[in-house]
């Protein structure tokens, strides 16, 4: 379990809380309980290394304050909105048999036993998370999923899953899924090139142009007996006095 220290802050106008953040602190509070709201401060080093860390919000911490210390789950955190740096925090105390409402994470393992996977296989994770209803004492770190032996076409549901008996899934009624193993991918065969298809298409109209241009220019086309005769001798051949028909 990750710990904390933190210090008591007393401030009371918006001054005060901007001096604490120049000073490399972050303002927080503490709540949940009979016992009186707590105000905090902690270090905003330490504070972001612990946010690094997976999962933050769903792990219990354990806070030392005045020398004092309590376990306490990470509910809230602001951030600045330019810098992302965080600006305050909210912490829940935690009281044994006192059920709370917590976003679990959901932990995948043995991708490389799974026969569904090795032949192509595509994991489809619907929920990474799922929000259950459980002790404070008893929040799991992650919903564990085993992936060896397991082949396309199946299915986990939040069923599949070993929950303590105190522990239950908000969503209630219906045995909702997880995730699914589906079948790979059907790759399209690539379409032709743009360029190819202009080419294509330039050669037939350039061979259509031939064609129109061999009709229209009878010197290319198919020549008749006499198309070689000068326009004079054809004029004179068509113009015989009756005597020279003879």
């Amino acid at each position: 379990m990750n710990s904390l220290e933190a210090n008591i802050r007393n401030n009371s106008t918006k001054g005060q809380l901007n001096a604490i953040r120049d000073s490399g602190n972050v303002p927080g509070i503490i709540y949940g309980g009979k016992d009186q709201n707590q105000k905090i401060s902690v270090s905003k080093k330490l504070l972001k290394n612990l946010i690094d860390k997976e999962n933050f919000l769903s792990n219990i911490i354990t806070l030392i304050v005045d020398g004092k210390s309590q376990n306490v789950l990470p509910r809230e955190i602001k951030y600045h909105i330019l810098s992302d740096e965080p600006t305050h925090v909210d912490f829940l105390r935690i009281l044994p048999g006192v059920k709370i409402k917590i976003e679990v994470p959901v932990n995948f393992i043995n991708h490389e036993k799974s026969p569904g996977l090795k032949r192509g296989g595509v994991l489809n994770i619907v929920r990474r998370k799922v929000e259950l209803n459980c002790p404070s004492e008893k929040i799991p770190n992650n919903l564990t999923i085993d992936l060896d032996g397991v082949d396309i076409g199946e299915s986990f549901k939040i069923s599949s899953i070993k929950l303590d008996t105190d522990v239950t899934p908000t969503i209630q009624g219906r045995d909702f899924v997880i995730a699914t193993l589906a079948a790979p991918t059907v790759i399209k065969e690539p379409e032709k090139p743009a360029e190819a298809e202009s080419a294509e298409g330039e050669e037939g109209v350039e061979a259509t142009a031939e064609g129109e241009k061999a009709a229209a220019d009878p010197a290319k086309g198919d020549k008749k007996e006499g198309d070689d005769k000068k326009p004079e001798e054809k004029k004179s051949s068509e113009k015989k006095t009756p005597e020279e028909k003879k």
